[in-house]
């Protein structure tokens, strides 16, 4: 079995097409058709079914298409590691992280690693801790930050623990103070306010809602589905209130009214999590070192 013919796997599966899987990978569409009869020899199974204007995965295509995904990640990884000068001079980082992060730690973090080492790119994925984790385990992300506690079903990763972040609730200086213009806001005074409410599978949205639910009251949506730019947007457009990280509150205090929670307020943990099985490429590991330092 060898790499390329993975890689043509990999392409057919994807594009559900020979001749623009053979494009995608740059090689005649016949030498494409010949590795992949080659790899179904090898393995013993027909990996396609085979119809005119219809390719589709068999039992074993679909049962090969993430490992293959997951051993083609780990090769580049591999090469990529081996490219790197021994300054650092070159190199990529793949690096996932939520978009609160993203506006809020990560912008100090990456300007001085990117001054230390110029040549190094820095690859960033926005997203949930449920997909930054689905990426980390098939190997599209050497990094993640991702919030604790990680779904019960997550595979093997190493956690570091990072910081401990204060939310806040955010609104509009032209609307009225929350919590009847307290220094402080408790869960209890979001009962009956209207809400700016993230997208589904956001952590932000599913910690909120669940504050409410152990304080006895559901939440009222003003409006939901944004994200962290959208929500804030709304909130100086004084949609409704907004429960956000500290920092993010503060990078993005412009036309907004920052409120605390009173004790025991509510917090998030946020965790630096890799692959167990496989070490991060050299230049991961000095953006990890820099990221628990800062």
């Amino acid at each position: 079995m060898q790499l390329q013919q993975l890689q043509y796997f990999v392409a057919v599966a994807e594009t559900r097409h020979f001749t623009r899987a053979a494009e995608v990978v740059h090689v005649a569409q016949p030498s494409l058709s010949q590795q992949i009869k080659a790899l179904e020899r090898e393995l013993g199974a027909d990996l396609f079914l085979r119809a005119r204007g219809n390719i589709t995965l068999t039992d074993a295509g679909e049962a090969l298409l993430p490992l293959a995904r997951r051993i083609l990640a780990d090769a580049d990884t591999a090469r990529h590691e081996v490219l790197e000068l021994a300054q650092l001079r070159r190199g990529r980082v793949r690096l996932g992280a939520t978009p609160s992060l993203c506006t809020g730690l990560l912008p100090d973090v990456l300007r001085a690693f990117h001054d230390r080492y110029p040549g190094i790119q820095l690859l960033i994925e926005e997203g949930g801790s449920h997909d930054l984790v689905r990426e980390l385990a098939r190997g599209a992300l050497d990094l993640a930050l991702v919030v604790l506690p990680l779904p019960a079903a997550s595979p093997a990763l190493t956690t570091v623990e990072l910081l401990r972040e204060d939310l806040v609730v955010v609104s509009s200086p032209e609307s009225p103070r929350p919590g009847g213009g307290r220094r402080a806001v408790r869960i209890t005074d979001l009962e009956g306010e209207r809400l700016v409410m993230f997208r589904h599978g956001y952590d932000l949205r599913e910690l909120t809602v669940a504050a409410c639910r152990s304080a006895g009251f559901e939440p009222d949506f003003a409006v939901e589905g944004g994200e962290m730019d959208a929500v804030l947007g709304f909130v100086r457009a004084g949609l409704g209130l907004a429960v956000v990280p500290r920092m993010v509150a503060v990078r993005s205090g412009r036309g907004l009214r920052v409120t605390p929670l009173a004790r025991p307020g509510l917090y998030r943990t946020i965790a630096l999590a890799h692959r167990s099985d496989v070490a991060p490429p050299r230049a991961a590991r000095e953006l990890q070192r820099m990221l628990l330092e800062r």
